[in-house]
């Protein structure tokens, strides 16, 4: 999966957990990420992050929350069908 992250440090402004959410969901909103796409899974987020377990399901549960994701227990996380606006 081509997702790209930036170096995240905890001394940034905005909360690592932020900032990987930031980066799947824009990769929602321009389209490299597809509805119905499996999402990288947990221990493939955090090799590509640096970022520990809680962080990256930190970052999992604010997109789930906000309607980006939807996660299938034992399947993995997906792009949502009807993305938010």
């Amino acid at each position: 999966m081509p997702l790209s992250f930036p170096e995240m440090t905890p001394r940034d402004e905005i909360p690592p957990h932020r900032q990987v959410a930031a980066v799947i969901e824009d990769a929602i909103r321009t389209g490299e990420l597809l509805p119905g796409q499996p999402l990288p899974s947990e221990t493939d987020l955090m090799a590509m992050t640096g970022l520990g377990r809680n962080t990256v399901r930190r970052a999992m549960k604010t997109l789930r929350d906000a309607g980006w994701i939807y996660t299938v227990a034992t399947r993995g996380s997906y792009v949502s069908r009807e993305v938010p606006g």
